[in-house]
């Protein structure tokens, strides 16, 4: 009897450790603050993704760049060092054309345009991502970017030789054919370079703006709502493989979820968050027409640019997206 009592203590304990075994733990990485829509929207993720797996995967989320800083984290998930990550869309373009369309300024203005960009890009995204041992997850737009100042902008010339914050090649770009010098700063450190004049103007969402606190060191804020960047979350494809089926369900049900939720809160802080700036004593205002259709020009010289470089697939893009009437 003690025989077989010691028999089945040794099976409960066995089987007590494959059930932990079962469990498996990713972590993701995110350069983005607790604080951001984003994040927020990531955090509902991982606990639908822990609920509907019945527990059996479990995300651990790194914010704030505390893991890998936001250049380091499309690497870190295709070299398994983390198994997901959310990273700025449009900062690969050198990888893909298709990853910067929606940072071309004034190809689509506001979600409906922004979306449909989507949906015609996606395939190409979802194909170079796959050749890279990735799969894409959800994808999520900013609020509409805005232009920050520390004084009145009247027109492109303002900005002549003004040192311009970018975060992606596009944005170097525009701010170079704006006549302004363009630095590469990552969100997170944004007060800083405003604060020791490593740049003194950007463009950027009106989110960013209010995580940064741009009150403390701009004075004005043009709403041009020049384009949508997406955040896109990332998944390692090998570490998708080795989920059970039920598990791989859950994350694509989750991430599914995630992406129409995440729609509806870019919209949804949008005019909340630009209000907000002018509550903090920032000038808010729409630039003058002259302005506005000197900054649109631009937009249309970076769309050919763009397409000196898509080829052909460029050029179906385009045609299919001005069949949508826009």
């Amino acid at each position: 009897m003690k025989k077989i009592l010691s028999i089945s203590a040794a099976a409960v304990v066995a089987l007590g450790a494959a059930a932990a075994d079962a469990q498996t733990k990713w972590n993701m990485a995110t350069a983005y603050k607790d604080n951001n829509f984003h994040t927020q929207n990531i955090v509902r993720f991982a606990k639908e993704v822990a609920r509907d797996s019945g527990g059996k995967l479990n995300i651990t989320l790194h914010t704030g760049a505390s893991l890998l800083k936001m250049p380091e984290i499309k690497r870190g998930v295709q070299t398994g060092q983390v198994q997901l990550g959310e990273i700025l869309l449009s900062a690969y373009g050198k990888e893909d054309p298709f990853f910067e369309v929606d940072g071309i300024p004034f190809l689509s203005k506001g979600q409906p345009t922004a979306w449909e960009v989507y949906e015609l890009t996606l395939p190409h995204i979802e194909a170079k991502l796959k050749s890279q041992g990735l799969t894409a997850l959800f994808a999520v737009p900013w609020p509409g970017q805005g232009l920050y100042a520390k004084k009145p902008i009247n027109s492109t010339s303002d900005y002549k030789g003004v040192k311009f914050r970018a975060y992606n090649a596009l944005t170097a770009r525009f701010a170079e054919l704006m006549g302004a010098v363009p630095t590469t700063v990552q969100s997170a450190e944004v007060p800083q370079a405003f604060a020791t004049g490593v740049v003194s103007a950007m463009i950027t969402s009106a989110a960013t703006g209010n995580y940064t606190k741009a009150w403390d060191f701009t004075s004005h804020y043009y709403d041009v709502n020049a384009m949508n960047n997406k955040n896109m979350v990332i998944m390692n494809a090998r570490a998708f493989d080795g989920l059970d089926a039920n598990t791989k369900r859950a994350v694509m049900r989750a991430a599914a979820k995630a992406e129409a939720r995440g729609w509806i809160m870019s919209a949804n802080v949008q005019a909340g968050l630009t209000a907000n700036l002018a509550k903090n004593g920032m000038t808010v205002e729409p630039p003058n027409p002259a302005f506005l259709a000197q900054l649109e020009k631009i937009g249309a010289r970076m769309v050919d640019e763009w397409l000196a470089k898509a080829g052909d697939r460029g050029k179906k893009f385009i045609a299919a997206y001005n069949a949508l009437g826009k």
